[in-house]
């Protein structure tokens, strides 16, 4: 199941817990700067790659695992790999 997120800090809790989970996340490529923002029903991830050859997706992999300071080898998209809204899963 999807877990839904409020802010950042709910993340780490379950990195730091080694907690398995997915959720959702929509991408926009291309952007100024990396961020991240709580949405209601997903988490919004900025990132500067554009997204052509898998470059932005290898870049929210690389932005989440220093957000989060976990392995990027624990984080896998599961889901809309070709698409702006993914599923990501971190274990």
């Amino acid at each position: 199941m999807d877990k839904k997120f409020k802010n950042i800090d709910e993340l780490i809790e379950l990195v730091k817990n080694r907690e398995t989970f997915k959720f959702k996340i929509k991408v926009v490529a291309n952007s100024k700067n990396n961020s991240i923002d709580f949405c209601e029903d997903f988490i919004k991830i900025k990132v500067v790659q554009r997204a052509i050859e898998g470059k932005a997706n290898r870049a929210i992999i690389e932005f989440l695992s220093k957000t989060l300071d976990v392995a990027k080898s624990n984080i896998e998209i599961v889901n809309g790999e070709k698409s702006a809204l993914k599923t990501i899963k971190i274990f």
